[in-house]
């Protein structure tokens, strides 16, 4: 997201507002789904664009390392101040490089991140989430659906076009879920998951 206008800048202004919010759903409750596909802990986890830190926590509360990664300061704040002693290591960067990121990952999550990404990003982005990953290991990608809001720049992407660029840079897919109700209730809101393997 380093990259994307006005998507920054708009986390940075909101990260308070969006501490509460985000953490007023629980990590079962927005991927639930996708659970059984997790590895027995311990297991090596990287969580891009981890936010506030909600799921990062969540998935060391559970065994796992984790690696959180996220572009907006002011997030990363709020994540350090609300899951203190977590175990979670916080570091700035974002797709579609994320510098000095290296695997191998037994996951990689990515929620509520990809729909910000350019067409043009999204293969390399691909790509480079694909190198991110030891063998059997599993992406998650959550999609917001819907029409897309005015304050930031965000797509209305399909999972099957995600699928299509997993298919390509040799992942395979597992799984799409498709969730009708968007879990902060807003009414033009809805969520797939993309769950993809290597190898």
């Amino acid at each position: 997201m380093e990259r994307t206008t006005g998507v920054q800048a708009y986390y940075a202004e909101s990260a308070e507002r969006l501490g509460r919010v985000y953490e007023s759903v629980s990590f079962e409750a927005v991927h639930g789904a996708l659970l059984d596909l997790l590895p027995e802990a311990p297991a090596r986890v990287l969580d891009i664009g981890a936010g506030t830190g909600r799921d990062a926590a969540a998935l060391a509360g559970r065994g796992y390392t984790v690696d959180a990664v996220e572009p907006v300061a002011e997030l990363r704040r709020v994540a350090e101040r609300l899951h203190p002693g977590s175990g979670v290591s916080w570091r700035a960067g974002a797709l579609p490089e994320i510098p000095g990121v290296r695997g191998p990952y037994d996951v990689v999550l990515l929620s509520a991140v990809w729909m910000h990404l350019l067409p043009e990003e999204r293969p390399h982005a691909m790509r480079r989430l694909a190198g991110l990953l030891g063998p059997g290991g599993i992406l998650l990608i959550t999609l917001r659906r819907g029409e897309p809001p005015v304050d930031r720049r965000m797509f209305d992407i399909p999972p099957r076009e995600v699928a299509g660029h997993g298919a390509e840079a040799g992942l395979r897919l597992l799984r799409i879920v498709d969730e009708k109700a968007d879990r902060l209730g807003r009414a033009a809101v809805h969520w797939n998951a993309v769950a993809l393997q290597l190898g």
